[in-house]
């Protein structure tokens, strides 16, 4: 897809999205992968094990300066997936409406099935250090973080979401990805978010 195609598809999955600060898509100013190795951002790695449905996740890695989320099973390396973050990447989460994705560890606390984002695993941030900073800053530290696909209208663009930070905070994959990683990962598994 030529880029202009790609960036106008792009700003259009923002620009529906619903968010008053979800308008404008930023484009990543390096490729977090070699955009022609693979079609999808489902990667094993050399030394990654098989994903066994038998078993749930032990815990979600998160590289935001990779854009890379990476699942663990029974203690070993399964699936990495590339993803598209908040819009502004670098730096820690403050306040709401900062359009950044919080960096820590945290728990997947919660499953929403009919997420208007195909799936949303909920991230428990804030924690109650992201508490302490907002209070002491005088403003709110937001919420509302997610691991989640895309929404029904725009699940088109798939792969493509990825060329850009879109989100308000939250961590996107294509509906496929999500699928997976929600098969995989039950309530509690710890997620760990890394700049």
């Amino acid at each position: 897809m030529p880029l202009t195609l790609l960036v106008s598809a792009v700003s259009t999955v923002a620009l529906m999205v619903g968010h008053a600060d979800s308008t404008r898509a930023v484009t990543k100013a390096t490729a977090p992968h070699p955009a022609a190795a693979v079609a999808d951002s489902v990667a094993k790695t050399a030394t990654a094990a098989t994903l066994d449905a038998r078993f749930p996740a032990d815990s979600i890695v998160v590289e935001k300066s990779a854009h890379r989320l990476a699942l663990y099973q029974r203690g070993k390396l399964v699936r990495t997936y590339f993803v598209a973050l908040g819009q502004r990447p670098i730096g820690d989460k403050v306040s709401r409406g900062d359009r950044r994705t919080p960096e820590g560890r945290f728990l997947i606390e919660a499953r929403n099935p009919g997420s208007r984002y195909h799936r949303a695993l909920r991230i428990s941030y804030p924690d109650s250090a992201h508490r302490a900073r907002a209070r002491a800053l005088g403003v709110s530290p937001g919420g509302d973080i997610m691991i989640h696909g895309l929404p029904a209208r725009q699940a088109w663009v798939g792969p493509a979401h990825r060329d850009f930070d879109w989100t308000e905070g939250c961590i996107a994959v294509t509906n496929q990805e999500i699928e997976e990683i929600w098969s995989a990962v039950p309530v509690g598994t710890p997620i760990h978010i890394k700049p």
